[in-house]
């Protein structure tokens, strides 16, 4: 399966807003909670999605999966130098598609996109009791940072050291 990864227009809302609800969906089914549908919804989101924070992976024309990509972050990560990050977030995959290609194309992506703007990290954040997403990402290359209480939520916050670009 070959996937492509392209930035979202205006256009695109619905769509990434799907994408959100069914993986916010599946996950309320099982008993835990990511993302309420407000947070996620057309309307909550066009903003970011006008402001090209977010990118959608497609294979076959289809959109697959979503993620959205900022250089700053003061949320999740007020303590370090925003100047040398890059931050994702809302990553997420229909579920037909779960297995983790998708997934692991879009982080690939966003580790690339950051090198291509000169950072030297790819950051990242996710609910500290979800063993199983802090496992898929420590197998991709994260590495733990540190763990945060932000608001209601208690995160832990993970990195990617990303190579130099060899020109």
């Amino acid at each position: 399966m070959y996937i492509s990864i392209r930035q979202a227009t205006i256009q695109d809302t619905v769509i990434v807003s799907d994408v959100l609800l069914e993986a916010a969906l599946w996950l309320q089914q099982r008993g835990m909670t990511l993302w309420h549908d407000s947070e996620i919804s057309p309307e909550s989101i066009s903003e970011d999605v006008a402001n090209g924070l977010f990118f959608i992976a497609e294979s076959a024309g289809e959109p697959v999966g979503t993620i959205k990509f900022q250089l700053e972050d003061l949320l999740f990560w007020p303590d370090i130098s925003q100047e040398e990050s890059a931050f994702v977030h809302r990553l997420a995959v229909r579920r037909r598609y779960s297995g983790g290609k998708v997934s692991s194309a879009l982080l690939t992506w966003a580790v690339e996109h950051a090198q291509t703007l000169g950072k030297h990290y790819l950051r990242l954040d996710c609910k500290a009791s979800r063993s199983r997403l802090r496992a898929i990402y420590e197998n991709f290359g994260f590495r733990h940072h540190s763990d945060r209480q932000v608001g209601a939520y208690f995160v832990s916050r993970y990195e990617y050291e990303i190579p130099a670009q060899i020109s």
